[in-house]
């Protein structure tokens, strides 16, 4: 199935590296990123799982858990997991779904047949605490990715969920933002009593609220 950004993301239950879980019921009131892998013992997945874990505290400070997911069976996690810590610095300390059956691969689009008929490829998914999913990505194979990124997108997710603003091109947190169209000038006033800078009656330019 293809699921669409604004749709409730598909539930399921797994067996994972922490013990089974229920998605809906394991995100609870949080954000979440599910994020798949082609296999376990890979070199760009490896560096990808000690990414993650070393960025851990920066997800876990903007209430985002993280999951991996990988169609190798659960025993197969464990050893790969001490590799990571060998290599990386950094053993994963999130869960990793084991999907042999692929049955949640399958379940969230994850299987390209143009890349592989057996392996998923590098999907990312950011779900907000509706479960609603409010980002995708979808890398190749070949391609490590940018977690980094990862975190600056949902820095913007969660301040224009927030103040009802847009980020602009290469936005950091703590940049100016846009206010959006929707928002009439009075309206405006209102929110941002600081003032704005107008470049275009579309294009309205204000300090990032909450800084």
């Amino acid at each position: 199935m293809t699921i669409r950004l604004g749709d409730v993301v598909p539930d399921f239950e797994a067996e994972t590296t922490e013990g089974p879980i229920k998605f809906h019921e394991w995100l609870g009131d949080s954000w979440g990123v599910l994020f798949s892998h082609p296999r376990n013992f890979t070199p760009v997945c490896t560096t990808e799982l000690g990414q993650v874990a070393r960025l851990k505290p920066e997800f876990d400070r903007r209430n985002v858990k993280v999951i991996g997911l990988s169609v190798d069976p659960l025993a197969a996690h464990d050893v790969w997991a001490a590799d990571i810590a060998e290599t990386q610095g950094y053993a994963p300390n999130f869960p990793l779904i084991a999907d042999p059956d692929r049955k949640v691969a399958d379940l969230y689009d994850m299987i390209h047949p143009n890349a592989s008929d057996t392996m998923t490829v590098r999907s990312v998914f950011v779900v907000g605490p509706d479960k609603k999913l409010k980002l995708s990505l979808t890398y190749p194979a070949s391609a490590g990715r940018n977690f980094d990124e990862i975190l600056r997108v949902i820095d913007s997710l969660q301040l224009t969920a927030t103040y009802g603003v847009a980020t602009p091109a290469n936005w950091k947190d703590g940049d100016d933002v846009i206010i959006t169209p929707a928002v009439s000038d009075e309206a405006a006033k209102e929110k941002f009593p600081q003032g704005w800078k107008t470049l275009k009656p579309y294009l309205r330019i204000v300090a990032q609220p909450g800084k």
